[in-house]
């Protein structure tokens, strides 16, 4: 007895997976991925800054990254009023004020003078836009009650920001091959070259098309 997958079945299975995952799953995991292990290998990386100084040059030795304000021990989204003083948000103030729904960020920093390390310090280097419904967001913690309470839409799945009050969101591209020249050959044999670049690049884009069209006068295609 084979078993055979009904239409009913898929169903089913869509809605449970939709109702466990939701339809921004990607999106929170990659940037709670980010959150846990990119930011501090973006410093690992580094390592340390050499500062050049002519009477005793010196460099900074980093350390790790924390999610938090050095001076409040703020380590969630907040904002500083006009008068100093930093108190944590939510989104829907932040939406209402024209706000950043921002974290703040702290490097360990050790200053290594003639081979010897210095005291470390935590210094608070920026802040980082939280994405809605991620592990820095208080939304997260919350439940159906207390979401309406703060104002929010107990069905809001999160996944994007809120940046100046407005609501932005990161759209997933797939590109085959970036700034890489493609060569299609069709049936008869001939060859098509078209040259894929990024707008950041557009100065050497224009330059690296003109010297394509000499050699390709008649198959060359550059999409800028």
């Amino acid at each position: 007895m084979t078993n055979i997958i009904q239409k009913e079945d898929i169903h089913d299975l869509l809605k449970t997976f939709f109702n466990e995952k939701g339809l921004v799953r990607q999106h929170l995991d990659s940037y709670n991925e980010f959150i846990d292990h990119g930011l501090q290998e973006v410093v690992d990386e580094v390592a340390e800054i050499p500062i050049e100084v002519p009477e005793s040059p010196y460099k900074v030795k980093l350390g790790q990254i924390w999610v938090i304000d050095p001076q409040s021990r703020i380590t969630g989204p907040y904002v500083t009023e006009v008068d100093g003083t930093k108190h944590e948000i939510y989104p829907m103030e932040a939406r209402l004020r024209n706000l950043a729904y921002s974290a703040p960020i702290a490097l360990e920093m050790t200053p290594v003078i003639d081979g010897r390390e210095q005291d470390t310090e935590l210094v608070y280097i920026g802040n980082i836009p939280v994405m809605l419904k991620s592990k820095l967001c208080f939304l997260s913690q919350l439940s159906k009650e207390e979401l309406i309470a703060a104002g929010e839409d107990p069905d809001d799945q999160g996944g994007y920001f809120v940046v100046n009050g407005s609501e932005r969101v990161i759209v997933a591209m797939e590109d085959l091959a970036p700034n890489r020249v493609i060569v299609d050959i069709d049936e008869k044999g001939t060859s098509q070259q078209e040259l894929n670049l990024n707008s950041s690049q557009m100065t050497q884009s224009t330059s690296l098309c003109q010297e394509f069209q000499q050699k390709f006068p008649s198959s060359l295609s550059c999409a800028l």
